[in-house]
């Protein structure tokens, strides 16, 4: 072969191999790039995975915390609202606080002008007493020819030799002294009371018939058909009862003012002897005037009698009319009249003030004139009127507690209840004798056990209020508040007492075993 054909040959193999080493380049080159393509992608699906896991983990995280501060904020509100009723709590009672802090403020004002006059009245005293002492000290200074430091030296030396040894013996006798006259004591200030108070009157019954000259009267006032009766009892609110006694003419009323006037104006139709409708009506409507006039004019002589003044022109008219009522036949105003002054006899034996205990004492019973007309015992209803017309507080709290009911927080109110038992158990002022006021008592007991699942019963406060024990195993809750309403309801209507009666059930279980 020539040098030509090795050059050929030799040019060719370079060919060839620059030709083969460009493919094979161009073939790891590829393979490189889709290496690169695979993990790029690859990476790119990491990525994806990975943000992916972040964000949930991101989430729960987010939901974990929302959770927490939720319930951290309950806690938050739960506590506002605790705080909130706790400054509820306290401001109300800051309010009943301040309630309290604005009586008593009023009562210490009221206490200070009390003690401010009666400092006046101890230093015009007191002026007195060193005036007269000093004259006194001048006489014994000219008699004893001695100075006054040497008089108080002497004087002073001697009591203290005297009262060294005396001094706690004496304070302790006086004590013990004290305690035994105290009961004493007590006694003197009502005995004195009574002696220096004598009543006259006694007790007293209510008049509900009246005299007519003939039975040919009884057909007059009962008219043509009953007209006239008819007429009567609607102009008066009263039960006109004419029967077969012979001479008399019954009018029944429960209203004492109603059966006073229905007999005053029939007293007055059958002296005028003219008895039809419209007469009736005339006589009627005249007849009230005057029993209204006589009314007031009862109620400002007794409140003239026991010096009570400034009375309102409500509670004068309210007063006379207890000239018309009774209690146990006693005639409430008479017994107002006389618990007034024995009230201020017994105030001025204290050295209390005798006008205002008078004042309370003449009006504890007002609520007597008006207990029908108004729901709750005479003591409440008392108390509402003086309250409303502007008496003082002494004067209400003394018509309400006159009778025990409260606790008392004024030294009259107790004095206008010793009055009140003096004036009603002193001989001749009430009609009812211990027989008969014990034979209701039982009536009342025997009452309230006639009743299926009734134990016990006791009657107390004088027969005020009964309270009934029952079986609690044949009695229920519903079954007992029944059974005291069906009580009340029978002594409405089988027994007669004054004023009203509270009806008190009782229910109770009790589970009592013995350990050995």
């Amino acid at each position: 072969m020539t040098t030509t054909g090795w050059l050929f040959v030799t040019l060719v193999s370079a060919l060839v191999g620059l030709a083969a080493g460009w493919l094979f380049e161009r073939l790891i080159r590829g393979a490189a790039y889709q290496q690169r393509d695979q993990i790029l992608s690859q990476a790119q699906t990491d990525a994806e995975t990975l943000r992916k896991s972040q964000d949930l983990a991101a989430k729960e995280d987010l939901l974990k915390r929302r959770e927490s501060l939720e319930r951290e904020l309950g806690a938050v509100r739960d506590e506002l609202r605790e705080q909130e009723r706790r400054l509820d709590r306290r401001d109300t009672v800051l309010t009943e606080q301040q309630q309290d802090m604005s009586k008593k403020e009023r009562m210490v004002e009221i206490t200070q002008k009390k003690l401010a006059e009666k400092l006046e009245q101890s230093d015009a005293r007191d002026t007195e007493l060193q005036q007269t002492l000093r004259q006194q000290q001048d006489q014994l200074f000219r008699i004893s020819g001695m100075t006054a430091d040497q008089a108080r030296e002497q004087l002073f030396t001697r009591l203290e030799q005297e009262l060294k040894g005396e001094t706690g013996a004496m304070i302790l006798k006086h004590e013990q002294e004290l305690k035994q006259n105290a009961d004493r004591l007590a006694r003197e200030v009502i005995g004195m009371a009574v002696q220096r108070y004598a009543a006259a009157h006694t007790s007293e019954t209510t008049v509900s018939s009246v005299d007519i000259p003939n039975d040919e009267m009884k057909g007059r006032i009962i008219g043509r058909e009953g007209r006239n009766i008819r007429a009567f009892e609607k102009s008066t609110g009263v039960d006109v009862i004419v029967d077969d006694t012979p001479g008399v003419v019954i009018v029944s009323a429960f209203d004492a003012v109603r059966r006073e006037v229905a007999r005053l104006s029939l007293v007055k139709l059958i002296q005028d002897g003219r008895i039809h409708p419209t007469r009736i009506e005339e006589i009627v409507a005249e007849t009230q005037k005057e029993i209204d006039a006589q009314i007031r004019r009862a109620g400002r002589e007794g409140a003239q009698e026991v010096g009570v003044h400034g009375l309102h022109e409500k509670l004068v008219e309210l007063m006379g009319r207890l000239s018309f009522r009774t209690s146990y036949s006693q005639n409430v105003l008479r017994h107002s009249i006389e618990v007034s002054f024995l009230t201020g006899l017994l105030a001025e034996q204290l050295n209390l003030d005798g006008n205002l205990a008078r004042r309370c004492g003449f009006l504890h019973d007002i609520g007597k004139a008006a207990d029908h007309e108004m729901e709750g015992g005479h003591p409440t209803v008392g108390a509402e009127l003086l309250k409303r017309y502007g008496e003082r507080a002494e004067v209400v709290h003394a018509a309400r507690g006159h009778h025990d009911d409260i606790r008392v927080d004024y030294i009259y109110t107790v004095l206008v209840a010793a009055a009140d038992a003096i004036s009603a158990a002193r001989p001749g002022a009430r009609r009812e004798s211990l027989e008969r006021y014990i034979k209701r008592l039982e009536d009342l007991e025997a009452l309230a056990c006639g009743f299926p699942g009734v134990e016990q019963a006791f009657a107390v406060q004088a027969g005020r209020e009964i309270r009934i024990v029952v079986n609690p195993r044949q009695i229920n809750d519903r079954e007992a508040a029944r059974l005291c309403r069906d009580i009340a309801q029978a002594i409405e209507e089988s027994l007669t007492y004054p004023g009203e009666i509270k009806v008190n059930v009782l229910r109770e279980t009790r589970h009592i075993e013995t350990a050995r």
